[in-house]
């Protein structure tokens, strides 16, 4: 079984920064891509960014140049470092993991943790 915990959400004005991060475990894991998405009140969940176990990075048009997607392959952890948010940044995130786990796909979804961007 694969658990996420996911930490870094918050309030923040305009113009400022938050990091978020999202740690996975289990046994007899291999992890092939982690991402970020979004979901704000009224719209439906959006892709911010995703990164491979080789490290190509993709990124929604509108987070590009301000944020950027990393993660730390020996603590199967993803990053994403958001800077000159925007209200419009302002939803729950979610982070993604998917890979193979005891010779089994599986693709598994944080608990979400808020991101509030005040103007």
């Amino acid at each position: 079984q694969v658990q996420l915990v996911e930490s870094g959400g918050g309030l923040v004005q305009a113009g400022g920064s938050l990091r978020l991060s999202c740690a996975a475990s289990g046994s007899d894991m291999s992890i092939h891509t982690m991402g970020w998405y979004r979901q704000a009140p009224g719209n439906q969940r959006e892709l911010v960014a995703t990164i491979t176990s080789g490290g190509s990075t993709n990124y929604a048009d509108s987070v590009k140049g301000r944020f950027t997607i990393s993660r730390d392959t020996s603590k199967n952890t993803v990053y994403l470092q958001m800077s000159s948010l925007k209200p419009e940044d302002t939803a729950v995130y979610n982070c993604n993991v998917g890979g193979i786990i005891s010779g089994s796909y599986f693709a598994q979804w944080g608990q979400g943790t808020q991101v509030t961007v005040s103007s």
